[in-house]
């Protein structure tokens, strides 16, 4: 009779484990991504998929374009816009900051330009003055990276587009690290927390009016950034930032469905926020 009861009470207990499992995973949220990667400032890893897989990022490339420039460049500096820039966007039917030849704007500016609306023209721009040279800007990315120690990243080019033969490549670990280091510049932060970023016509540049890719910015309290990514070999991607329970939460999506990456975003948000408010 003794070793009945027993019996029943290690039964009782397994069953409230296992009933409790799925519970758990319950309250994680689906990520239909191929890569996903979630941590907070305190160095808490909320989820992760794949995320040292080395992939392509699509436009995320950009942010290191930024925080380059942001090192090399003063904001108050002059870009003159040439027909190589516009000819670079348009070619290969990149998203543009609509920029003209002979147009003449602020570095602060561009990187409005480069961030907001991607604009492959501003990051050619933005290169080819702080290289000075595409090239050599791209081996100034690469030599920040390993300063960084994002040993699991290469840089092709400023600006994400595909280059197959070159094998260009990140990690969401490495990107994740990343903004965080970038979000660190209050003039970064500022800019990828922008709505939208508006120029007014002077008789140095055309007006312009820069809208920020990244929904999330919109659907979710507490979003600070940070971009928007989207290639054929890439899919849709997307660097994430925002502020929950007192710590900085950045998430990274790659090679996911265009909507679909802000809704999970915003779900993994709340979810790390309900995992802190715990903790």
């Amino acid at each position: 009779m003794f070793v009945m009861r027993i019996a029943a009470c290690i039964g009782s207990a397994l069953l409230v484990l296992i009933a409790g499992t799925p519970a758990y995973a319950a309250d994680t949220p689906t990520v239909k991504a191929k890569v996903g990667y979630v941590v907070d400032s305190a160095g808490t890893i909320h989820f992760g998929k794949r995320e040292t897989a080395r992939v392509p990022v699509a436009s995320l490339v950009k942010v290191m374009t930024a925080y380059v420039v942001l090192r090399e460049a003063r904001l108050g500096d002059t870009v003159t816009v040439t027909a190589a820039d516009v000819r670079h966007a348009v070619r290969n039917g990149a998203t543009s900051a609509a920029l003209k030849k002979g147009e003449r704007l602020t570095v602060r500016d561009l990187l409005y330009g480069l961030m907001l609306p991607s604009g492959a023209d501003a990051a050619h721009a933005l290169a080819r003055r702080y290289g000075p040279g595409t090239n050599a800007f791209v081996r100034k990315m690469n030599a920040t990276a390993r300063v960084l120690g994002l040993d699991d990243t290469r840089y092709t080019n400023a600006d994400g587009l595909p280059k197959p033969s070159l094998g260009g490549y990140s990690t969401a670990v490495d990107q994740a690290e990343l903004a965080r280091r970038a979000l660190e510049n209050p003039v970064f932060r500022t800019i990828v927390g922008r709505e939208v970023h508006r120029v007014p016509k002077t008789s140095a540049h055309r007006a312009h009016t820069w809208r920020n890719t990244n929904k999330l910015l919109t659907r979710a309290d507490g979003v600070t950034g940070v971009k928007t990514g989207y290639t054929r070999a890439a899919g849709f991607c997307l660097l994430f930032a925002g502020e929950r329970g007192g710590r900085q939460v950045i998430g990274v999506l790659l090679n996911d469905q265009d909507e679909r990456r802000f809704s999970t975003a915003e779900r993994l948000l709340d979810h790390a926020g309900s995992q802190i408010e715990v903790s």
